[in-house]
């Protein structure tokens, strides 16, 4: 078997790597200082210089001015962004696009995916459904006017919207009377749509999608079986990429510190203690790297396997969200007071392991998950 990433994915991870060199972790206020949003808006700038890198069409085909590539592409692109905190939508309208790509008609293709691909319209996502523990389908409900090709009218709460304040278009999965799940493209500013306040452990703005009687045109709803369920393993698979970007990087700046942090004379690197909790650390990131790509082939290539793709997501992102926890504890540990000091950029990588800790479940709904697939489809 050969496990190098091919010459295209390894492409777009080195033309993500120069677009992400001058990026500073701590360029706008720290959460710890604001009551509010760290900043109004996302980082325009940054999605300007994706866009003109061509790393926001990875995944579209190259009718759409894509790169046609995959998942394992996007999540190496989304590990380098996680290192230096990146501000932008990357994976909420790298997911959305690949899914109206994937399940959407050709009209919505042809709308969306290019403009999308320059920056020009920017997509999210409504994941994590009325209170961040309900199934996110379960909290808008859908129904279709009669005749062929109506509108649909939907109703709910979606909580906790990443870049609702930003993007154009919330992809908002949402439940039909007859026990459906549909994917509508709900635009920011629409009649029956409002947005309230609320703010991530990061400082990030996010919002509560209130829908009352919200009508959407039948071209830009996705009514296709397994359509939601494959965009949101995309997205959580993209949220252990982020996890083990930001991981990586807290291990290396605690490396870094306890080098040149002397105590009784010598780096307290060398002490047995320290020396133990970083081995420990880097044991974690390490299976969070192979139970991400293990994730993001199943999505990308569409093997099959002993259990279904959402298995091996669900072990992906347990180790992704109790990897990343531990990571960012051990370094403030090893900062000690320093590590505190909002002068200095941990406090920031810890606050974001929190929000992507939890963000599309803690590992106990994904090790829940994973026992209802083993019980439904045991093992040998």
């Amino acid at each position: 078997m050969d496990f190098t990433f091919s010459e295209e994915q390894q492409a777009a991870a080195e033309a993500a790597r120069g677009v992400f060199a001058d990026v500073a972790p701590d360029a706008v206020p720290s959460p710890a200082l604001t009551t509010g949003a760290v900043a109004d808006e996302f980082d325009r700038a940054l999605w300007a210089r994706l866009a003109d890198a061509d790393v926001l069409s990875l995944l579209s085909a190259e009718e759409y001015g894509g790169a046609g590539l995959d998942a394992v592409a996007l999540c190496l692109v989304l590990r380098e962004s996680a290192k230096v905190l990146a501000r932008v939508p990357l994976l909420e309208n790298s997911a959305a696009m690949a899914a109206v790509q994937a399940y959407g008609g050709p009209e919505l293709r042809a709308e969306l995916l290019e403009r999308a691909g320059r920056g020009d319209v920017v997509l999210t996502v409504a994941a994590s459904g009325r209170t961040g523990h309900d199934p996110a389908e379960l909290a808008v409900t859908a129904r279709q006017e009669e005749g062929e090709g109506a509108d649909w009218i939907l109703d709910g709460v979606q909580t906790a919207v990443p870049w609702a304040y930003d993007a154009d278009y919330v992809v908002v999965p949402a439940h039909t009377a007859a026990d459906r799940t549909i994917l509508a493209l709900v635009p920011r500013v629409h009649d029956g749509v409002t947005p309230a306040e609320q703010f991530s452990t990061s400082g990030e703005r996010l919002g509560e999608l209130r829908l009352e009687s919200a009508r959407i045109a039948a071209r830009d709803v996705i009514d296709v079986e397994g359509a939601w369920e494959w965009l949101r393993d995309l997205l959580t698979t993209g949220t252990c990429a982020l996890a083990l970007g930001l991981g990586e990087r807290v291990l290396r700046m605690s490396s870094e510190y306890t080098s040149k942090r002397e105590q009784f004379g010598f780096p307290v690197a060398t002490f047995q203690a320290v020396a133990v909790q970083a081995a420990d650390r880097y044991i974690d990131l390490r299976a969070m790297e192979v139970t991400l790509w293990q994730a993001a082939w199943r999505i990308a290539s569409g093997a099959r396997g002993t259990l279904p793709v959402a298995g091996d997501v669900a072990v992906a992102k347990i180790w992704a969200s109790e990897g990343v926890r531990r990571v960012v504890q051990t370094a403030q540990h090893l900062h000690g007071g320093f590590g505190a000091d909002v002068d200095y950029p941990l406090h920031r990588y810890h606050a974001w392991a929190k929000h992507l800790e939890l963000s599309l479940g803690p590992a106990a709904a994904h090790e829940e998950a994973l026992g209802d697939l083993l019980a439904a489809h045991p093992l040998g």
